[in-house]
């Protein structure tokens, strides 16, 4: 396999430093690697297979000799840079919500839509991470019978929102256990036990920005038809890592709890979690670390003729940010893209 000279742009981040983990677990085909972030990070050095190599302040010529860069420094600094990474010959691999649903950029969870790696012009965008854990769920799913109304409620954690979300959960908890009042940053109102029914900006149709990817988002990694039934209500809760979704799923044809086991058994990025055990369901903290998506407590749904209802998890971070990044990368590679 090919190796390549590789950027990782957010490196300093809490996606970046995982980009980096996952970078040596997958033993990725690398002749370079340059550490990109923002001039506040100029002079710190991460670890990285043994060594500690310096993190650089990114300006358009930080993309000269680099053949690929993954990105994870946010929606502002990917529409600032990605171009001129393209324009110098890299292919570009984005976190951000930049491109996601601009028409020539593709949107690909690694190992549901690869095909659609196919004729990028060097840019790709990574699905939202709660879109991401879902998709393959679905893409297994819809082998049984095809897809007819999709009804999503996430509950997601704070690291999804960034270090300071995490910092900030961690001294909201002291304060409320040691009775002291707290002033929320981060977040509009406390998260320190508490749920909050808000992830990005309100949108004009009431709905929010977060809800609206999941939307959107799942419609192009499906090619399902732009007027698809999809709702989602997406959560904040005072979980570190590892978001969470209740989803029903109303099939075109009678699909039982026993089908739908098999067919996701076949996954090998899924692992059941879903026996005659009342207790053996999956939970975030037992799915943080680690790459699959779990799914539990598969079951008959009571509004729908044809619907399931279960439950998945997965590491946030992983799967649903830097892990499929890396994949990403890797099946460029692959498929001979880059």
């Amino acid at each position: 396999m090919k190796h390549l000279n590789l950027a990782v742009l957010g490196a300093t981040g809490l996606v970046g430093g995982k980009i980096l983990q996952i970078l040596e677990e997958e033993n990725f085909p690398l002749s370079s690697i340059k550490l990109l972030a923002s001039g506040r990070s100029t002079g710190k050095k991460l670890s990285f297979k043994g060594e500690y190599l310096p993190v650089e302040e990114v300006h358009p010529d930080s993309f000269k000799g680099v053949d690929m860069v993954l990105a994870s420094a946010g929606t502002d600094v990917s529409r600032q840079y990605a171009k001129e990474a393209v324009d110098r010959g890299a292919v570009f691999i984005d976190n951000s919500n930049a491109f996601r649903m601009e028409g020539d950029v593709p949107l690909v969870v690694v190992g549901v839509n690869d095909g659609d790696l196919r004729g990028h012009r060097g840019l790709i965008s990574n699905p939202n991470c709660s879109t991401s854990q879902l998709m393959p769920i679905l893409n297994a799913l819809r082998k049984i019978s095809p897809l007819k109304r999709l009804i999503v409620s996430t509950y997601q954690a704070v690291s999804g929102a960034g270090a300071q979300a995490v910092e900030e959960l961690s001294l909201n908890t002291q304060a409320f256990m040691e009775k002291r009042g707290f002033e929320a940053a981060v977040f509009k109102k406390n998260i320190a036990f508490n749920v909050l029914p808000q992830i990005d900006v309100f949108c004009e149709n009431g709905y929010t920005g977060e809800e609206m990817k999941v939307v959107r988002e799942t419609r192009k990694i499906l090619h399902l038809p732009s007027d698809f039934p999809i709702t989602c209500t997406a959560v904040r809760v005072p979980v570190f890592t590892g978001h969470s979704e209740a989803v029903v799923i109303e099939f075109e044809d009678s699909v039982c709890p026993q089908q739908a086991v098999a067919a996701l058994s076949r996954e090998k990025e899924i692992i059941v979690q879903d026996s005659e055990n009342p207790f053996d369901y999956p939970t975030p903290l037992e799915a943080a670390g680690k790459n699959p998506v779990y799914v539990g407590r598969i079951r008959k749904d009571l509004a729908f003729e044809n619907g399931l209802s279960l439950w998945c998890v997965a590491d946030n971070l992983r799967i649903g940010a830097a892990l499929n990044t890396v994949r990403i990368g890797k099946k460029l590679l692959e498929m001979g893209l880059v």
